[in-house]
């Protein structure tokens, strides 16, 4: 369980990738939908 290893929370943060065990926080996930909506009315 070190930093080599995908499903750790320490492997997700040494790799910049995002899972179960280190979950994007909901804040950013509202902000990126509500970009998504822009940008789709815009076109």
């Amino acid at each position: 369980m070190g930093k080599g290893d995908m499903k750790s929370k320490k492997g997700k943060i040494s790799r910049g990738t995002f899972g179960s065990s280190r979950p994007k926080k909901e804040a950013n996930k509202k902000a990126r939908k509500m970009k998504l909506e822009i940008k789709e009315k815009t076109n």
